[in-house]
């Protein structure tokens, strides 16, 4: 990024989760919005973590600058970290914008109606896992759903543990961890 920089500009932040989707949609809104500088990524937005761009973006923002995404998704999908990037923006002086939501937090409208997107956001993921986690206990039910197939053959740790070998060098022989050893011991 630049070494001198004008106050009050915008800078976009595109993201899409997967590598083969694609960010063109993006990209032409955030410049159509007077992004100057554009930042991309192709990485899930569950955590900040893993997210360099976006980081590079916020460590860079100052005074008076703009955030702009096309959707809040775009830049969070929990409410935990939607929060956190809104109080550093907030510490900073930097407003965020929605180009496809009415969000703007130079407005008290703005801000408003992002914190009832975050809230409605999280109310989405949690009714996903609970939708999630219904359905596996329905399969289980069903003797449709098996759970993941096991990462350890606990008939081979019994086989060596009655040859008199120990956890430690059960757990090198078969390359586990020694903990998997103790629990399929147990």
């Amino acid at each position: 990024m630049e070494q001198c920089k004008e106050t009050n500009m915008k800078y976009g932040y595109a993201r899409v989760s997967t590598t083969d989707q694609d960010l063109t949609i993006q990209l032409e809104a955030l410049e159509k919005a007077g992004c100057t500088i554009i930042r991309q990524e192709k990485v899930s937005a569950t955590s900040k973590r893993g997210r360099d761009e976006l980081a590079t973006l916020l460590e860079f923002l100052r005074e008076g600058d703009t955030l702009v995404v096309t959707r809040i998704c775009r830049l969070a999908r929990s409410l935990k970290d939607l929060q956190d990037i809104v109080h550093l923006l907030q510490e900073k002086g930097v407003n965020l914008q929605a180009i496809e939501q009415p969000v703007d937090t130079s407005t008290s409208a703005g801000k408003a109606f992002l914190s009832m997107l975050g809230v409605f956001a999280q109310f989405e993921n949690d009714l996903r896992r609970e939708r999630i986690a219904e359905g596996i206990a329905k399969a289980k039910q069903l003797g449709k759903y098996k759970g993941r197939k096991a990462s350890v053959d606990i008939g081979a740790i019994k086989v060596l543990a009655n040859k008199g070998l120990g956890a430690s060098a059960i757990a090198r022989e078969l390359n586990i961890g020694r903990s998997s050893v103790y629990r399929s011991l147990a």
